[in-house]
């Protein structure tokens, strides 16, 4: 049996740093204060609703549960799934694939690759998600429960640059999907296209038609990520364009499937500082309601989600406030809240951990598919291990990496959650090569890594850069650095609304000394920058030691 045969929660079991939800109890009483709270407590709400890198995310309602999805790139395990029961509190509740497909091919860091726009829908009895990896084509997973096991990645659809999947039924049961088209791989794009399926969602049974070409739209560029709906007779196409960071959504809609397709655009930034407002997902309410979610990119912060009130008019979609009635919204900052039936405690994605319950929580990721012998919570109960990974030889293309680490695997990550932040860890170190190195790490084309290292000399507090990591040649560099212990040293970065990372070290937890300058965190590829913990060796260490990190706080700045 394949490791993609076992449930997801079984895999992480096996792995002894599971992915599965954390008792909401635990800790709550020292737990820090989270650095973003979209419910305001007074009926109200702000956006973004979800001020994280969830990017392209799309959502359904269930009865009362709403469900989102995004895509996670690189990341394993990839999928996450968030919950709700008003559009506003989400929590994280599972991740629908452990290790990504093919399993040799993502033991590497694919920048840039994996998951992309993923689509879910809930269709008899069943939760239903189609998504795209560009490289090799679109796959298919179904669960009877969000939150549990999925059943393995079937790809129903090889190819190169095929992207944003969305299945949809007709009302005669027909299943069909339509996808989009990434020039990067298959020199063609701003094309939607449309296939017939088998009932079990496994099987294309057409060559596909193109059912709606913008490069027929004077201007237009980068139609994608597609969500299909029916309403009132009429065929509706949810589709963005314009480009990730500058676009705009647009609706089409038509009485035949098929086509042809009249647009308009439903949603851009007008005199708003929310730029590119664009792709996401219409869900409604058991009370009526009409919402929106979709993204804004925030460079190093990435791509957020903002919830938009939306109604319907003359057999139009209406997103945000239309101030001027010409159809066309734009972003509102703050807003009343979903009408339901219940009002619900407020609620925010998992960010710390204090590692003593039997899993990690899961806001964590891996930069590529984990191994059991990275990261253990039974070694020193109470405390995250993390082993010493020879740092490759090589990047991914094969050239030498002399002083770098941007291509580990291992690095053990999660989102930036909020406009501005600190995280501050306790960190004790039992290295046994020298170069040796554990710490804190911001992560993206820029990274940084404060914490010990030891040296033929003995074990040093270091904090190195490496800007630019991603280009030919760049290598990190010490910046600054002072004599320690092996520990317990804590240490800290405050994350700055301009992404200005300052970086600084206690010897006792109390008083905390800066060191180095400011560091300017990035963007990867398609992602935003990323925080977490590292534990590195010399690619030619021939035995290495380990970390230990007793918790991992995430709070409102302290400075």
């Amino acid at each position: 049996m394949s490791l993609l045969s076992f449930p997801t929660s079984f895999f992480f079991a096996l792995m002894s740093t599971a992915f599965l939800p954390l008792p909401s109890a635990v800790h709550a009483a020292t737990a820090p204060v989270a650095p973003w709270v979209p419910d305001l407590g007074d009926g109200t709400y702000k956006n973004p609703v979800l001020f994280a890198d969830y990017s392209d995310p799309d959502a359904v309602r269930v009865g009362d549960d709403f469900y989102l999805v995004s895509s996670s790139f690189l990341h394993a395990p990839a999928l996450p799934i968030l919950h709700s029961k008003d559009l506003v509190n989400w929590t994280i509740v599972n991740h629908v694939v452990a290790q990504q497909t093919p399993v040799e091919y993502f033991a590497l860091p694919r920048h840039g690759q994996g998951v992309w726009a993923p689509a879910i829908r809930h269709h008899a009895g069943k939760f239903w998600i189609t998504y795209p990896d560009p490289d090799f084509g679109i796959y298919l997973t179904t669960a009877k429960d969000a939150a549990g096991a999925w059943t393995p990645p079937v790809l129903i659809k090889a190819g190169k640059g095929l992207i944003d999947p969305c299945p949809f039924w007709d009302d005669d049961g027909q299943l069909y999907l339509l996808h989009g088209w990434a020039k990067s791989r298959a020199g063609i794009s701003n094309l939607l296209t449309l296939h017939t399926l088998s009932a079990d969602g496994t099987k294309v049974l057409d060559a596909g038609e193109i059912i709606i070409d913008a490069n027929k739209l004077p201007g237009w560029t980068t139609l994608e990520g597609p969500k299909l709906y029916k309403r009132e007779g009429y065929y509706y196409v949810f589709a963005p364009a314009g480009g990730v960071a500058t676009g705009f959504q647009a609706v089409f809609r038509s009485k035949n499937l098929r086509g042809p397709y009249e647009n308009r655009i439903v949603l851009d930034q007008g005199k708003t500082a929310i730029n590119g407002p664009h792709q996401g997902a219409w869900v409604d309410t058991p009370s009526g309601e009409n919402w929106f979610l979709h993204f804004q990119d925030r460079d190093a912060f990435g791509r957020v989600v903002h919830l938009q009130p939306m109604a319907w008019r003359d057999g139009w979609p209406v997103i945000g406030a239309d101030a001027d009635g010409d159809g066309k919204g734009e972003p509102v900052l703050t807003h009343k809240k979903p009408n339901i039936a219940r009002a619900q405690p407020i609620a925010v994605p998992q960010t710390s951990d204090e590692f003593d319950a039997p899993t990690l929580g899961l806001q964590w990721q891996w930069n590529a598919n984990p191994r059991p012998t990275w990261a253990s919570l039974s070694a020193r109960p109470g405390q995250l291990r993390l082993a010493s990974i020879p740092a490759p030889k090589t990047r991914n293309d094969g050239t030498p990496t002399p002083n770098s680490i941007y291509d580990a695997p291992n690095f053990l990550l999660q989102k930036f959650p909020a406009p501005e932040f600190t995280v501050t860890t306790a960190l004790e170190f039992s290295p046994a090569a020298d170069g040796e190195t554990a710490g804190l790490t911001v992560f993206g084309y820029n990274y940084a890594v404060l914490g010990l290292r030891r040296s033929a000399t003995g074990l040093r507090l270091v904090l190195t850069i490496n800007n630019g990591a991603n280009k030919p040649g760049a290598e990190e560099r010490e910046v600054a650095g002072v004599d320690a212990k092996a520990g317990p040293v804590y240490l800290r970065v405050t994350v700055e609304a301009d992404a200005t990372c300052r970086f600084a070290y206690s010897l006792d937890q109390k008083k905390f000394t800066p060191i180095g300058d400011p560091f300017k965190a990035s963007v990867d590829r398609w992602i935003g920058a990323k925080v977490g913990l590292i534990a590195t060796a010399p690619a030619s260490a021939a035995k290495t030691g380990h970390a230990d990190f007793n918790w991992f706080h995430v709070s409102a700045p302290v400075r």
